[in-house]
């Protein structure tokens, strides 16, 4: 579906009079030098896109990939524009889960055409928000790109934060006195990161480009946002670098703290079948069939086993418990 279709000239929107689903009409009055259009589609059937793709001459390549989505990060230049594709992060807390969704973004000298996939990442708030700053929005479709970047890296730094207190309590609950079974969510954690990886590292490049001012379609002046952004980016691949090591070293920990716990209950265990055997070996003994066998006809004899016993019993269990075993 078309989510907006809005028309910019000197850092303005200007009301055209128009319904947003009439891309001609919009894309018509862009006549002015620095007039651009904005075009943002939200999951667009077949049909959709190829119209709008018909109408500002998208690369069909581009509009395949647009259409599909599930693309990897990248940037692609052709002849009078370039294809921009970035993975969007949200946190599920219930679920321990990084969801994602796409945008893909058609840039040109006039206009800016956004085709989001997934229910997270709406651009609306960024449309807001860079039509409040003209400075910004009268360098055209580079403001876009730069409206659109920022607010992606900001929900990977959000993502970022959770997944720090999510580590945190698995240390906390790893290193804890009570025993916990914690692999199976530090799996999880581990393959939300692998998905988050899989959105942030290759966009390091593109927003490298854009920063350098190298790349053909971006404005000069605009270098300086793509700089921020960057550095915010670069932020967020540290923190998941470091995230990623304490979550290996929280598991080697876990599988430690078993082994621990397992010796444990052996010496237990072994201190249990002592406090049985020692007993039981005088049992055993007094048990035996043979006519002569010292103090079997002595009155306290029954008495004097069951003694025996309990003292046999009582010094295993001293033993046990000075060795920490009980």
């Amino acid at each position: 579906m078309i989510v907006d279709n809005a028309l910019y000239r000197q850092g303005v929107r200007v009301d055209c009079g128009t319904a947003t689903s009439d891309l001609v009409g919009v894309r018509s009055r862009a006549t002015d030098d620095g007039d651009f259009v904005w075009v943002g589609l939200h999951e667009p059937t077949q049909h959709e896109l190829q119209t709008v793709a018909d109408l500002y001459g998208l690369h069909p390549l581009a509009v395949e990939d647009a259409l599909t989505a599930h693309q990897r990060p990248k940037l692609e230049q052709y002849e009078d524009s370039f294809f921009l594709t970035l993975k969007t992060l949200w946190y599920v807390d219930e679920d321990d889960a990084v969801e994602t969704g796409e945008i893909n973004m058609f840039i040109g000298d006039n206009f800016v055409v956004t085709v989001r996939h997934g229910t997270g990442g709406g651009l609306h708030r960024a449309r807001v928000a860079l039509e409040g700053m003209q400075s910004i929005l009268a360098h055209g479709p580079s403001a876009v790109v730069y409206a659109v970047c920022d607010q992606v890296v900001d929900a990977y730094e959000a993502v970022a934060d959770e997944l720090v207190i999510d580590v945190d309590e698995i240390e906390a609950s790893v290193f804890a006195a009570k025993r916990t079974n914690d692999s199976e969510r530090i799996y999880i954690l581990k393959r939300e990161l692998a998905e988050m990886r899989r959105a942030v590292l290759p966009l390091r490049d593109p927003v490298n480009k854009f920063a350098a001012g190298v790349s053909r379609g971006i404005h000069h002046e605009a270098a300086p946002y793509f700089r921020d952004v960057a550095d915010h980016l670069n932020r967020v691949a540290e923190t998941m670098e470091g995230l990623e090591s304490l979550l290996s070293a929280a598991f080697d920990a876990h599988l430690a703290q078993i082994s621990i716990q397992q010796n444990d209950d052996m010496r237990k265990i072994s201190a249990a079948v002592g406090l049985v055997a020692a007993p039981t070996l005088v049992a055993g003994i007094y048990g035996m069939n043979f006519t002569h066998m010292p103090e079997l006809s002595w009155v306290l004899g029954y008495p004097m086993s069951l003694l025996m016993m309990a003292g046999s019993s009582l010094a295993v269990w001293i033993i046990a418990r000075r060795a920490g075993w009980l």
